[in-house]
């Protein structure tokens, strides 16, 4: 079974969107839409961009063996916080 995306409501007149993995553990949360078009449209856009995006470590676990952060190929995004901006 694949992670679900749920638009839920969050005041009068704003939405957002969570991802949550098949265990039911969320994976991510958008930040406030104003309509539930808009937070479907914040889905399209975690769909379409998320399995080609770069992971990058920004977390300083690493070693520094250069200046700038590392980047890693696209991998399994469950777990990574991914989410809409």
């Amino acid at each position: 079974m694949a992670g679900m995306f749920e638009i839920a409501q969050a005041g009068d007149k704003a939405y957002f969107f969570r991802l949550t993995a098949p265990d039911g553990t969320v994976v991510a949360v958008s930040p406030l839409f104003s309509s539930i078009k808009s937070a479907a449209a914040g889905i399209t856009a975690v769909r379409e961009n998320a399995a080609t995006g770069l992971i990058v470590d920004r977390s300083g676990t690493q070693r520094r063996a250069a200046s700038r952060p590392a980047a890693v190929a696209p991998a399994a995004l469950v777990g990574s916080g991914v989410g809409a901006s």
